[in-house]
């Protein structure tokens, strides 16, 4: 049943240019943040929107779900309409097995504190717009962005071109902020398109079944070592060399599949068409080539995105702008941070729109956020760029994966859980350690290039890569919970363990990789001490190296 319609407003203090994910969930906490703001969200898309079908996103990670959940108030409906996500799981060599028992694994037998969820995301924007007008929001659905006035250093009102209906509107704003995703306006008007040097593409679809990829084997020990946790639940990634393909189950009780390339690796135009693309995963991964045809069931949609990552040369402005979500910067979907950077630049944003309704100057304040958002952006970006062709690697990127995990919890998302993402005083005087993180984490994801350069490929069949059995990676998941009360003296000191926990794990995962691909990590050189085996818990297969692939393979951590 369509919603009642908002009538456009003349005049307004916030005008949100596009109502998909980033843009309703900006409304909602600005509309949070002061009552007295009126927010005004002009979006193409009629509510409600398809089920199921609607756009591709859906796995959240910490970031993300803290965000959604606690700053804005939305656990009840998450944890009633959506699905509680097991994880983020990988399967290498997958391709080569009927059994997936002989594949190796990467993923936790156990959940870890912090929780993360699989969002369909038309259920989630048509509870987002409902709620959005519940709070006051002024939502313009079924309407078009026809062109934007930028007003200049005056004071004056931005002007908002709009037409529903084929009848044309112009709505006054104090604020423009644009969240169109790719169709970003101001991105294109300000001529702020900047090409980030990662150049991969995705396909994927939805099939009204679900796929449960525990189903693949009928190995007891397999199964029953992720009893406690479905794999059908977690964020399933099956890897290759320069591609991945991922299996996100859906409230509705479809699944979303995607295949995400390296274009310099595969080919783009082969994949581009829902047959090309069962054509492409019958030759790479036929395993989940037959589980789509056996599940049968109604193809709900078919898209694809060319060179999706792509930056933006600014996002703030003090003259009462701002880009948000995917019409500012993208980095790319494995890890699923899209959301992460949505939640974090609408936490800048609402803070630039409150400080300057409060009378400040925020010019400098929006130059800063901007300074550090992008270093946010370019660290998680070396994470990405350059590493498709190591992402079929099991021990390279099972080593990487440690990294990765370990750098998330224990810098970006520590901040943001601590809410200090706006706090420049804390961030400055941190600033020389996060520097030197950042070097150190572009010197290893060199490194982790090199490994699978060097190194064969050996399979590790049934060998299980347990998060949950790390005892370094469980900690800094939990400590997430821990740090929001946390004073500056605190929090700092819990900053300073994590790096100094870093530097060390770097030098212990440069130890265990070939003689050739050692990197001299140089930002790393004094581990300040730090002596315990960040490594334990994790299977000989990978610590010691591909020879035990060979021998006394262990089946877990």
């Amino acid at each position: 049943m369509k919603n009642a319609r908002s009538k456009i407003p003349g005049r307004t203090d916030v005008a949100i240019l596009g109502g998909g994910l980033a843009g309703l969930t900006l409304a909602l906490q600005l509309r949070q943040a002061n009552r007295e703001l009126r927010v005004t969200v002009v979006e193409r898309n009629p509510h409600p929107v398809p089920e199921a079908a609607h756009k591709v996103g859906e796995s959240t990670v910490e970031i993300a779900a803290d965000y959604f959940a606690n700053v804005l108030g939305l656990k009840e409906h998450i944890e009633r309409d959506q699905l509680r996500k097991y994880g983020l799981r990988f399967f290498f060599h997958a391709g080569r097995h009927e059994n997936l028992a002989q594949a190796s694994e990467l993923g936790a037998a156990r959940l870890l504190t912090v929780p993360s969820y699989q969002l369909d995301r038309g259920i989630f924007e048509n509870h987002l717009g409902e709620r959005a007008r519940a709070l006051g929001v002024d939502f313009i659905d079924d309407a078009r962005v026809t062109g934007t006035e930028l007003a200049g250093t005056d004071g004056a009102m931005h002007r908002v071109h709009v037409e529903r209906d084929g009848e044309a509107a112009v709505i006054e704003s104090r604020w423009v902020v644009d969240a169109m995703s790719r169709a970003s306006r101001l991105r294109r008007k300000l001529d702020l398109v900047e090409d980030n040097g990662h150049h991969c593409s995705a396909v994927w679809f939805r099939i009204d079944r679900r796929i449960d990829l525990g189903e693949w084997s009928d190995d007891a020990d397999w199964q029953d070592r992720c009893s406690e946790l479905p794999r059908w639940l977690s964020t399933n990634h099956l890897m290759g060399t320069g591609y991945w393909v991922w299996l996100i189950p859906l409230a509705s009780g479809s699944t979303s599949v995607g295949i995400v390339f390296d274009n310099a690796l595969h080919d783009f135009d082969a994949l581009r068409s829902f047959d090309g693309a069962m054509a492409w995963l019958a030759e790479h991964q036929p395993r989940c080539h037959r589980a789509i045809v056996e599940a049968g069931g109604e193809l709900q949609d078919f898209r694809y995105l060319r060179h999706f990552s792509h930056g933006s040369r600014a996002v703030y402005s003090g003259q009462r702008w701002a880009l948000t979500g995917e019409a500012g910067v993208f980095l790319d979907p494995f890890y699923s941070p899209g959301s992460d950077f949505i939640a974090i630049s609408n936490t800048y944003v609402t803070d630039l729109v409150l400080r300057e309704r409060a009378g400040e100057n925020i010019a400098r304040r929006a130059r800063l956020y901007e300074r550090t958002y992008f270093s946010f952006y370019e660290s998680s970006l070396a994470l990405y760029r350059g590493q498709y062709p190591l992402f079929g690697h099991f021990r390279a990127m099972s080593a990487k994966t440690v990294w990765d995990y370990a750098y998330y919890w224990g810098v970006l998302a520590l901040l943001f859980f601590a809410r200090r993402t706006t706090d420049m005083a804390f961030i400055a005087r941190h600033g020389a350690e996060l520097d030197r993180l950042r070097a150190v984490n572009v010197e290893i994801q060199a490194m982790f290039r090199r490994w699978a350069q060097v190194e064969p490929n050996h399979e590790a069949p049934g060998v299980l890569v347990d998060q949950s059995a790390s005892p370094l990676l469980v900690r800094l998941n939990r400590e997430l919970t821990e740090v929001e009360d946390e004073s500056d003296e605190a929090l700092g000191e819990r900053l300073g363990r994590n790096a100094d926990m870093l530097h060390a794990l770097a030098l212990q995962l440069c130890a265990i990789a070939p003689p050739q691909a050692r990197a001299e990590l140089r930002s790393a050189d004094d581990a300040r001490g730090i002596d315990q085996d960040l490594l334990a818990g994790l299977p000989r297969a990978l610590v010691e190296g591909p020879e035990v692939a060979e021998d006394a393979l262990v089946s877990s951590g």
